[in-house]
């Protein structure tokens, strides 16, 4: 099934026709600069000139950073404040006539990397993290996603966040040294460890691109720790894929 999946972040909206049988990317990724403030009706504004611009008829899978139950946003750490207790299909099917589907944005990676990537028949507990603007984090187990795990939310010590820790954009702002960034990520990274003890650690984000660079500075006590193989596409693919299931269902 041929699906647009986008994926919206912090700082950018990105999106492309996906084979979600094959999780291949059928058309180039379009990105749009995410609106300052990442107000609403400026989201539901690019996310339809992003339609337009693939000129999109069919159902359309998102992949929300935020916590999503039902449908509804119910945080909103890197986003406005206003979109808490939005519908999203509802909001953007105002102005966008379409079957719309959405999902938390590492959750739509994790669906992605498990089927396509190197989550793909791993056992256990796989937890994927997406570094970004914030920290994204999904977890599996069993094969069963375990939605809306918001671990990028978790205190460090001295009770700083930890994605405003550890994210690359903090990496960015202070000017970290890629290993710098990677002693800070490892302090997160331990403290994951401790509270869910999965087998199977996955880094995505852009960063990932650069694993061979700073792995050597991280050191999960148990966990395997792998990149993404998707890398920044893969909550591109796994919103499509959503959408491609949920579609399935409805029929």
């Amino acid at each position: 099934m041929e699906i647009l999946g986008i994926d919206i972040g912090g700082s950018g909206i990105k999106g492309a026709v996906v084979d979600t049988a094959q999780g291949l990317l059928l058309t180039e990724r379009f990105r749009i600069e995410t609106p300052e403030g990442a107000h609403k009706a400026d989201v539901r504004d690019a996310v339809k000139a992003m339609i337009e611009h693939f000129g999109w008829t069919g159902p359309v899978g998102f992949g929300f950073p935020a916590v999503v139950s039902n449908g509804i946003i119910s945080t909103a750490s890197n986003i406005d404040s206003g979109w808490i207790g939005t519908d999203l299909a509802a909001y953007f099917g105002e102005k966008i006539a379409l079957p719309l589907f959405v999902l938390n944005d590492a959750d739509a990676a994790a669906l992605a990397e498990m089927a396509f990537g190197n989550g793909r028949d791993r056992e256990g507990v796989v937890l994927l993290l997406t570094i970004g603007t914030g920290i994204g984090s999904a977890v599996f187990f069993g094969g069963h996603l375990i939605p809306n795990m918001e671990l990028g939310q978790l205190l460090m010590p001295k009770g700083i966040i930890a994605e405003k820790y550890a994210s690359a954009q903090v990496r960015k702002v202070k000017n970290l040294t890629l290993k710098e960034w990677a002693l800070r990520f490892n302090k997160y990274l331990m403290l994951v460890e401790n509270y869910i003890n999965p087998d199977t650690i996955i880094l995505g984000g852009g960063i990932s691109r650069k694993f061979e660079k700073f792995s050597r500075h991280l050191t999960p006590a148990r966990a395997t720790l792998l990149p993404a193989l998707l890398e920044n596409n893969a909550g591109i693919i796994g919103a499509a894929l959503y959408a491609a299931n949920r579609s399935s269902e409805k029929a």
